[in-house]
């Protein structure tokens, strides 16, 4: 039997999910995957049987069988699992787990390599112990399990647990004398039912060992307890048998046909065969419930996972957000400053507020020769404070917002006026006035601004008062006045071309800090992207998962 194409997909989901996961292999949700995966594509009926060591399940399946096929004994030994598949000849096959193997006719080895040690332990190089029998009951691709009891130590529950998962039909071997006891119960829903293994027979042994009517009280209140346990076996066949194990055997080895139907072998052979002919036609029913079981467990393993990530998303989102906040709140504090301390600088440049305040200043610095001292200790400064201010906004948004600056505002002063002047006249007798008219304006560069401009006025006021009331003017006055406008023509034409270059430096510089300044929201960090990317990845695989599992349920 073939593995179905439809199957394949949910196969695929199932291990990469173990992948995404992350699941360590020794872990039980690994293995039972993995094992459920095989169990789709594996060929043929298995029948395991299980119970405590001392049951009789060796017994039974020989009795089935017809012959010693598995060892048996007083004391249990059954110490892995032992598959009996049909063969011509009766003969073992040992595989070992560094691959080698052991072929023998008969089953003679097994009392080598299939039973306990000393210790009570089960070898641990042997990985697996084939048994080929010419059964007719084989033949249909029908295998019998025989494994460990559950009764002694830990690996061997490990071991019968995970076989159990891979077998299309369960017998539970129950003793008569002990009925079912807590343990078994236990074991019932943990390793079956909870994992969507609902084939489960119950054969009941060592029945003939007790009183008639013993016999029938027992029968009866194992029939209660199997019953509340309703296997998914077909309408008419029943999930309670009593077979009599070793009589059974016997009867057979004899050939003597009422002692196996009194052992109550014939009818469980009956309901074998019934129960082989309604499975093998739609192994779904079987193998699909505990393939649900497992990919549940997954999904939820899944969800549990983009849940927890869903978590650490949130947190790093909130991280991010309120960085971005912040960023945000700082951009427009930076901005409101750097526009604050443009319009400032702006302010200061332009024309009419530069001649207001500098003027006199600048004129009466050129008539004494001081020019460059007055630029460097009055303006100079003035330009270097505000442009600072202008500055130091860029920066912040610079470092806080993890951008190269521009190029630094450095706006230049033009070069110094140069005033031609004319020939002094011939008649000029002295300088005396020409230096009074220097220190009336030079008071205006030492007391600065406004004041300076009132005494460079109130000169120029008393010139044109003069001139007003029609007195004549000497030619030394004249030549005065002449030298008074050309150093205040200079100034201003000085002033003018700095209000004018320096306007354009600051706007061209603006335009650049501006791109600074404005902040733009950046892209969420790897993490975050990485995180989304997983939750999505996650539920994806839920959905195929799901998907898949609904597309089988229809089959």
């Amino acid at each position: 039997m073939e593995q179905p194409n439809e199957y394949q997909n949910l196969v695929n989901n199932l291990q990469t999910a173990l992948a995404l996961l992350e699941v360590d292999k020794n872990t039980q949700l690994y293995q039972d995957t993995i094992s459920v995966c095989n169990h789709l594509s594996k060929p043929g009926f298995q029948i395991a049987v299980f119970g405590p060591f001392n049951y009789g399940k060796s017994t039974l399946i020989n009795a089935i069988l017809g012959n010693r096929t598995l060892p048996i004994d007083i004391i249990p030994t059954t110490g892995a699992a032992i598959s009996v598949k049909y063969g011509e000849e009766l003969k073992t096959k040992i595989t070992f787990k560094g691959g080698r193997q052991i072929n023998q006719t008969g089953t003679e080895i097994l009392k080598e390599f299939a039973i306990l040690d000393g210790d009570r332990r089960m070898r641990e190089d042997v990985a697996s112990v084939q048994v080929f029998c010419p059964h007719p009951l084989l033949k249909n691709n029908v295998e019998f399990l025989d494994l460990p009891g559950t009764n002694d130590r830990e690996a061997q529950d490990k071991l019968v647990r995970d076989k159990l998962l891979t077998a299309d039909l369960i017998i539970q071997v129950l003793d008569a004398r002990q009925l079912m006891t807590l343990t078994e119960r236990e074991k019932l829903h943990d390793w079956l039912i909870d994992r969507g293994i609902k084939s489960i027979v119950f054969v009941v042994n060592f029945l003939n060992l007790l009183e008639p009517e013993d016999q029938k009280e027992v029968y009866k209140r194992l029939r209660f307890v199997a019953e509340s346990f309703r296997a998914d076996l077909p309408s008419n066949i029943s999930n309670l048998y009593r077979v009599d194990a070793l009589p059974a055997l016997r009867s057979r080895l004899k050939g003597d046909v009422a002692a196996a139907q009194s052992s109550g072998l014939v009818m469980f052979e009956s309901a074998l065969q019934s129960i082989l002919a309604a499975k093998q036609e739609k192994m779904a029913d079987i193998r699909l419930p505990r393939v649900v079981t497992i990919a549940t467990q997954i999904k939820q393993s899944l969800q549990a996972k983009a849940q927890s990530i869903v978590s650490e998303l949130k947190t790093l989102e909130n991280k991010h957000n309120g960085k971005i906040e912040i960023q945000q709140k700082a951009e427009k504090l930076i901005k409101q400053g750097f526009i604050t301390s443009v319009l400032e600088l702006r302010n200061w440049l332009e024309e009419q507020t530069l001649l207001y305040r500098y003027q006199s200043e600048a004129t009466a610095a050129l008539q004494q020769g001081q020019f460059s001292n007055w630029e460097r200790n009055f303006l100079q400064p003035k330009l270097v404070e505000l442009q600072e201010s202008i500055i130091k906004w860029v920066t912040q948004a610079s470092e806080f917002f993890n951008r190269p600056q521009p190029e630094t505002l450095a706006i230049s002063l033009p070069p110094h006026p140069q005033v031609n002047l004319p020939n002094k006249p011939t008649n000029s007798d002295s300088l005396a006035d020409t230096a009074s008219v220097g220190v009336a304006t030079g008071l205006g560069w030492v007391l600065g601004g406004p004041v300076g401009a009132a005494v460079v006025g109130s000169a120029a006021y008393i010139l044109n008062q003069n001139l007003s009331k029609g007195k004549q003017e000497t030619t030394e006055v004249a030549y005065r006045n002449q030298l008074l406008q050309l150093y205040t023509d200079a100034a201003k034409d000085y002033l003018i071309r700095f209000s004018k270059s320096s306007l354009e430096q600051l706007l061209n510089y603006q335009e650049k800090a501006e791109k600074i300044i404005n902040f733009q929201m950046p892209e969420p960090p790897l993490d975050v992207t990485t995180k989304r990317s997983q939750i999505t990845l996650l539920n994806g695989f839920v959905e195929n998962i799901d998907r898949e599992l609904d597309s089988l349920k229809t089959l």
